[in-house]
C-alpha cells in the first residue's frame, strides 16, 4: 500500500534530484565527461542521459503510452540492453543536447501532476525514478572520487555541516538480546524495494556488536602489522584478489614519512584522520581485518536489530517493535546523521548522538555504508516490482551492505534499505563495523 504523498513534494524530490545532478557534472572537461574504459564507472555523459530515459521510460513511455522525446533514447540509454564496455562507443548526444533532453523529459513530468491527483502508481513511481536518481548520484559522486576529479560543490553543503565533526573515537560494544526480528519491509512503509519484501521472522541468538565503526587508526595497525600480507587471515577468493590487485593497504592511502598516512579526497590530498571510520574497503579487507581482530562481520539481520529493534521491558528480548531509522521513525534531520552530501566527506565516528539507536549503536545510517558477512539473496517469496532489473539479475555473489554514506541522500535511506556490490568492490563509499565472536 502506498502511503499519500502530496504531488507538490514529489516535485520538489524529483527536482531537487536532478539539480544534484547537475551539480555533479558542471565544470566537467568533455574529456572528464568520458573517463578512462574502467569496469567500476560508466562514462557520466551517458549516465545523466540514462537517467533521463529511466524517468521517461518508466512514467511517461510504460505509463502514459508516449512516443519518445528521444528517437533513439533506447539504444542508447537502457543499461540492461546496452552492454557496459560498449557505452564508450556509442554516438551520445553532446553534453547540452544531454542537458536539454533532461530538462524536456523533467517538464513532462511535472507538467502531467496538476492535472490530476496523484494517484497511488505516481506516487510509487515518482519516488522510484528519483531514488534511483539518487542512487546514481551518490555513484557520480564516488565516481569522482575514484578519478581523482574535483571535489564536487553542493549547494547548501557547508550551512548543514555538523558541529561536532571532530567527536572523536566511541569504543566498545553494546549487547543486543536475542529473540525474534521480523526481517525485512511491512506494507505501510512509506515505499518499498522489491528486495526489502517481505518482512519475515528470523531467530537470532544474543549478541555483541560494536558501538561505531571501525576507524583508520584501528585499521592502520591491521596495516603496520603486515595483514595484506598474511594468506591466514583471507579468505581465498579474498587472497586472490589481494595478490592480483598487489594491495598493501586501502586504495586512497598513500605513505608518508616516518610512518604517517596521507589520504586522497577527490583531487587532493589529507592528512589520515585517525577517528574518521575507514573508507573505500571492499568485503574481502574487511573480513580480514576482522580475521586479525579476533571479530566478525555483522549479518544482515544482526545489523538491522540492532538499527531497528528496541528490547523488552525487562532487556531480555527484542520487542515486536521495530523503527524506521535508528533514532525513530521521524525522517533524518541534521543532527542525526552525516547524510545528503553537507559535510562533503567523513565525520569523526563520536558524531551524531542525537541519531543512536535504541542499543546504543552511532552513525548505523550516514557517513559509511557498513558490509555485512550476508550475500544479496531474495526475501521468502519475492518478486520483482516494475523495474524487474533492480534486484533479481543480481542475486548470489554480491554482499548486502546497509546504512548509506555521507553522499547517500536521507529521503530514499531507512533501516530496511538493502545496497549490494561485489565483494570485490573498493570504489564505494564503504565501511563496517563488527560483532563480537
Amino acid at each position: 500500500m502506498t502511503r499519500p504523498l502530496p504531488a507538490n513534494t514529489l516535485v520538489e524530490n524529483l527536482r531537487d534530484a536532478r539539480a544534484r545532478t547537475i551539480e555533479l557534472v558542471q565544470g566537467l572537461s568533455g574529456e572528464q565527461l568520458m573517463g578512462p574504459r574502467l569496469d567500476i564507472v560508466n562514462p557520466l555523459l551517458w549516465e545523466i542521459g540514462h537517467l533521463a530515459w529511466f524517468h521517461e521510460h518508466f512514467i511517461l513511455v510504460a505509463t502514459d503510452g508516449a512516443e519518445p522525446l528521444l528517437a533513439n533514447a533506447d539504444e542508447l540509454y537502457d543499461s540492461m540492453a546496452v552492454a557496459h564496455d560498449t557505452r564508450w562507443d556509442l554516438p551520445l548526444p553532446s553534453l547540452e543536447d544531454t542537458l536539454d533532453y533532461m530538462a524536456r523529459v523533467e517538464d513532462a513530468l511535472v507538467a502531467r501532476l496538476p492535472r490530476r491527483t496523484a494517484s497511488d502508481d505516481d506516487i510509487y513511481l515518482y519516488q522510484l525514478t528519483t531514488f534511483h536518481e539518487d542512487m546514481h548520484d551518490e555513484a557520480f559522486t564516488y565516481t569522482r572520487q575514484t578519478l581523482g576529479y574535483p571535489t564536487p560543490e553542493f549547494a547548501g553543503a557547508a550551512d548543514g555541516a555538523t558541529t561536532d565533526a571532530e567527536a572523536g573515537a566511541l569504543l566498545g560494544d553494546v549487547a543486543v538480546p536475542g529473540g525474534v526480528l521480523e526481517l525485512g519491509a511491512w506494507p505501510d512503509a512509506p515505499f518499498v524495494f522489491d528486495n526489502e519484501k517481505w518482512a519475515h521472522k528470523v531467530e537470532l541468538e544474543p549478541f555483541r556488536i560494536a558501538r561505531a565503526p571501525v576507524t583508520n587508526a584501528a585499521f592502520q595497525a591491521f596495516v603496520a602489522d603486515d595483514g595484506y600480507a598474511k594468506p591466514k587471515l583471507w579468505s581465498d577468493d579474498g587472497w586472490a584478489w589481494r595478490e592480483a590487485a598487489g594491495a598493501e593497504h586501502p586504495v586512497h592511502w598513500v605513505p608518508g614519512p616516518e610512518g604517517g598516512w596521507s589520504v586522497r579526497l577527490f583531487d587532493r590530498f589529507i592528512e589520515m584522520q585517525p577517528d574518521r571510520p575507514v573508507i573505500h574497503v571492499n568485503w574481502f579487507e574487511a573480513n580480514a581485518w576482522c580475521q586479525w581482530a579476533g571479530r566478525r562481520l555483522p549479518s544482515e539481520a544482526e545489523w538491522e536489530a540492532a538499527a531497528a529493534s528496541e528490547p523488552t521491558m525487562d532487556g531480555k528480548q527484542l520487542s515486536s517493535k521495530k523503527r524506521r531509522h535508528p533514532w525513530g521513525d521521524a525522517p533524518p534531520e541534521p543532527q542525526h546523521a552525516n547524510l545528503d552530501g553537507r559535510n562533503i566527506g567523513c565525520v569523526d565516528v563520536g558524531a551524531f548522538a542525537a541519531g543512536d539507536s535504541a542499543f546504543g549503536c552511532r552513525q548505523m545510517i550516514g557517513n559509511v555504508w557498513e558490509w555485512t558477512s550476508s550475500p544479496f539473496e531474495p526475501y521468502p517469496g519475492f518478486s520483482p516490482d516494475p523495474y524487474k532489473d533492480y534486484s533479481q539479475p543480481w542475486f548470489g555473489v554480491p554482499k548486502v551492505l546497509r546504512g548509506g554514506a555521507w553522499a547517500t541522500r536521507g529521503r530514499m535511506i531507512s533501516n530496511i534499505y538493502r545496497n549490494f556490490f561485489n565483494p570485490n568492490r573498493r570504489d564505494v563509499f564503504a565501511g563496517f563495523r563488527t560483532c563480537a565472536r
